[in-house]
């Protein structure tokens, strides 16, 4: 088994890499080659989130787990709050072949299915791009969204303003203009990505104008919510996995009110592969629901060890 640790994923794995190894993944779960496991997520007080998220990729061989989740307190060690490790194994007899660190890991991936959805569902004319959220990931996001479009400028909006201008630094890095909003300017958006850990929506359908696209990353568990209910109802639904979006996805709301059935939820892999036209017109508000897959975790760490078996860096141990 080969460990590939944290230290060594930045040298290995591209933010481009990210964006394949993901979109071949949903591609693979859109032909029926590849599906998740059911998610396993605890709350174990104090904020803090722990879990496994886990699948079996067959057109890619991959079979494996990401064990982790969010410890609010860390910040105050000096280390990420978001905590993971993927382990793979050998599809065919179990043998586990790697572990891999996945803190960075689960942030490119999480951007690049983000990205994905911008490029594939968002207007060709869009300029403006929303943020709703400046914690960690809200860079990686910003990164990727500007990998695939070209923005004219950027508005944000956090909970907490005195952490925008760290996010304003990833724009200027870029070029973009950046400014910090109210919510009620999200409508000055062609683009929103939402990525917060909120419990309670705060991105309203009356900040969204219609012909957005809204990449809402941010809830992975029963409970958080970063749109309301109305909003999600009024858009055209997209989602890496349905079982996912209506049991822990921004979409969990609106089916517990009613409003919304898993049939009305189309998978993005659907978009990729050409069996769903993705955004019809430019009025439509669509709306992907990023729960974040084991699929995407394992297609991430597979890169790493392919690269550091390629460049003889990691470490091998006997199980």
């Amino acid at each position: 088994m080969l460990i590939v640790p944290e230290a060594l994923i930045a040298d290995l794995v591209s933010p481009e890499d990210a964006y394949e190894a993901v979109a071949a993944t949903f591609a693979a779960m859109a032909h029926g080659e590849a599906y998740n496991f059911p998610v396993v997520r605890e709350a174990l007080g104090e904020g803090r989130q722990y879990g496994f998220k886990s699948g079996l990729d067959r057109a890619g061989g991959m079979l494996g787990v990401k064990a982790g989740g969010y410890f609010p307190g860390n910040t105050a060690r000096g280390i990420t709050n978001h905590q993971s490790t993927v382990y793979l194994f050998d599809p065919e007899s179990g043998r586990p072949t790697a572990m891999v660190g996945g803190n960075l890991l689960t942030a490119l991936r999480t951007a690049a299915a983000s990205a994905l959805s911008i490029d594939r569902l968002t207007r060709a004319d869009a300029r403006v791009l929303g943020i709703v959220g400046a914690g960690h990931q809200a860079g990686f996001q910003l990164r990727a969204a500007a990998r695939v479009r070209d923005w004219e400028r950027v508005i944000a909006w956090n909970l907490h303003p005195d952490m925008l201008p760290k996010l304003g630094a990833v724009a200027a890095e870029l070029g973009l203009p950046f400014e910090a909003v109210g919510l009620e300017r999200m409508v000055e958006a062609e683009a929103i990505i939402t990525i917060t850990s909120s419990p309670a929506a705060s991105l309203m359908a009356a900040h969204v104008a219609p012909g957005t696209h809204l990449a809402c990353m941010g809830t992975d568990t029963k409970g958080k919510q970063e749109v309301e209910v109305a909003l999600v109802a009024k858009a055209r639904l997209f989602t890496d996995e349905v079982a996912q979006s209506v049991s822990i996805g921004e979409a969990q709301h609106a089916v517990a009110a009613g409003l919304v059935a898993g049939a009305d939820i189309v998978p993005l892999g659907a978009v990729l592969t050409g069996a769903d036209a993705g955004r019809r017109s430019d009025e439509e508000i669509t709306l992907f629901d990023g729960t974040g897959v084991g699929l995407q975790d394992l297609a991430v760490a597979a890169v790493a060890v392919r690269r550091a078996r390629e460049r003889g860096l990691g470490v091998e141990v006997s199980v």
